[in-house]
């Protein structure tokens, strides 16, 4: 993230869960960028606001909603087409929060695809997989045949994974928008 957001740039946070990323990308971006972020549940957008607030990022650069990741095409302005630097995926469930409450594969596939869309030339997608937990081995499935399936004229798909480790391990998934 930190070779592909500078100052200024547009980035988004599609499961905002208790706010880190959604920090980090404010961070990233600056007062002259803007972070959207999104969640199905109001108390990751609740922790996630207050954690923004606590750390001084500033209001207007930052816009929280409440709502399906699978809506993100529709939730973003008009304007972020195709300039989008970032997207971050947390999958799985809220820390610390409902583990029956969790991301899945149809509504992911919907976001990711919605997701490469908005992002720029250059631009990258992020998605930490949890295969692990009840769901998870579906969702990661898809991720992977979704990835596969990527056009290579237009993207570059990678997978970044433990192969020693036991117990499916979290992976990291990632798409460039080629130029």
């Amino acid at each position: 993230m930190k070779e592909r957001v500078r100052p200024g740039d547009i980035a988004v946070d599609a499961t905002v869960g208790n706010g880190h990323d959604t920090l980090f990308l404010c961070r990233l971006v600056g007062p002259g960028g803007h972070v959207y972020g999104t969640d199905i549940q109001a108390e990751a957008v609740t922790s996630a606001r207050a954690r923004l607030c606590e750390e001084g990022v500033a209001a207007g650069t930052f816009t929280l909603w409440q709502a399906d990741h699978s809506r993100l095409a529709e939730l973003l302005p008009g304007e972020t087409q195709r300039r989008v630097a970032a997207v971050m995926f947390n999958l799985g469930y809220l820390p610390g929060g409902d583990h029956a409450t969790i991301t899945t594969a149809g509504t992911t596939i919907r976001a990711l695809e919605a997701a490469v869309e908005a992002l720029r030339a250059g631009g990258i997608v992020t998605a930490v997989v949890y295969p692990g937990h009840a769901g998870g081995e579906t969702e990661a499935a898809a991720v992977d045949a979704w990835m596969a399936a990527l056009p290579q004229s237009k993207y570059q798909a990678l997978q970044y994974r433990f192969t020693n480790q036991r117990n499916a391990p979290p992976y990291v998934a990632a798409v460039e928008k080629r130029g």
